[in-house]
């Protein structure tokens, strides 16, 4: 084998070495088996709550371990495969198991990278938070840009996508909207988001072709589920109804439905207009207040912990995180971890791994031999 395959199988078995570790492969296999078995008792489902429980520990664990024997079924394949094209001059064979091999790189790095992500909730799913900047129609755009782009990225790892809240703009793009993704390590993947996002492109609102930069901020939260207690007293908050922006049937708009909700003492403001019900939507925001409320601790927690790293790193809560450049020249650089692509329309479209990747890497600290661009 070329001395490159043969660094990238290396590769491969160190992150298997090292997941089976963190696994504890041996335990975590007997688990799984006790696990599967609780779930054929016909009195499983007796209590729903403790199922689900179950449920989520038991496909999260078997994930990992059907991720861990596919890594390792592939390096025997692909290696035997290569071994086989070279002995008999086949060097189509050789290439495709080589390709192969280097799939199976990124597959171990992403794998690494979510089966080390251990944080209270970051399997929890999340609420994605828009808002564009000082900029009128052109921040409203850009805005409605990453809304879009986020949506294509949850799409592409098939999780859901279930509007909240959103208000329009005046001629195009919105001022702001809430989102909430549902699905795998959701909060874990996504939390890195947060910050400003800078555009600098041909704006196709000014007639003179002139170059824009327009900003929008992006805030991600977790949604937090009855097992964590947040206390919110009734005389901290402030409670406004109003008529949901929406298009939609004939009762959308004819009622005071929508619901905003001020949490007096932290500032923090959260809406929701998605059902025709004010009491659903209170009951909505609250959860989604709740989840602001706990993502804040997390936050200070996570200052606090990093206190004497924080003039190594660029991880700052409201600070510009990345740029997207459409013009003069075409790039997209991640400011905290130096990932760059080319390629700003792909990035637009929902294809982010790669820097929610770097952006985790350097959260969990994994080695950048491993966890590093190909």
């Amino acid at each position: 084998m070329r001395a490159e395959i043969e660094k990238t199988v290396a590769e491969i078995e160190q992150v298997l070495t090292l997941l089976r570790r963190h696994l504890d492969w041996d335990t975590a296999q007997l688990r799984l088996d006790a696990l599967n078995a609780q779930t054929e008792s016909p009195e499983f489902w007796n209590d729903p709550e403790k199922a689900r429980t179950i449920m989520r520990e038991r496909d999260e664990l078997d994930v990992a371990v059907k991720t861990v024997r596919e890594l390792e079924t592939g390096i025997g394949d692909n290696v035997e495969l290569i071994e086989l094209g070279e002995a008999e001059g086949d060097q189509d064979v050789v290439r495709e198991a080589e390709n192969a091999l280097v799939e199976l790189k990124q597959m171990a790095r992403r794998t690494q990278i979510e089966t080390l992500l251990s944080g209270e909730v970051d399997g929890n799913d999340c609420y994605v938070e828009i808002h564009s900047g000082a900029g009128g129609t052109e921040s409203q755009d850009w805005a409605n840009i990453l809304l879009r782009m986020y949506t294509r990225w949850a799409e592409r790892r098939k999780m859901k996508v279930e509007v909240l809240e959103m208000h329009d703009g005046e001629e195009a793009g919105i001022k702001s909207a809430t989102i909430q993704v549902k699905g795998h390590n959701a909060y874990g993947w996504m939390k890195t988001e947060s910050g400003v996002h800078r555009l600098v492109r041909i704006s196709p609102y000014d007639s003179a072709a002139r170059r824009h930069t327009s900003f929008s901020s992006v805030w991600v939260y977790p949604v937090v589920d009855d097992s964590i207690d947040i206390d919110i007293r009734e005389a901290d908050l402030k409670v406004d109804t109003y008529r949901s922006s929406g298009a939609g049937g004939q009762h959308v708009n004819t009622t005071d439905s929508a619901i905003r909700i001020t949490h007096i003492p932290s500032g923090i403001i959260v809406a929701c207009q998605q059902e025709r019900s004010q009491h659903k939507n209170r009951a909505t925001a609250m959860n989604m207040l709740k989840a602001r409320l706990y993502e804040l601790e997390l936050q200070k927690r996570e200052e606090a912990a990093n206190a004497q790293a924080a003039s190594k790193t660029d991880i700052g809560w409201g600070h510009q995180i990345r740029s997207y450049v459409l013009q003069p020249y075409q790039m997209v650089k991640d400011l905290r971890t130096g990932v760059e692509s080319g390629q700003p329309s792909l990035v637009l479209d929902g294809d982010l791994d790669e820097f929610m990747e770097a952006a985790l890497a350097q959260r969990v600290g994994v080695a950048t031999d491993v966890a590093g661009d190909d």
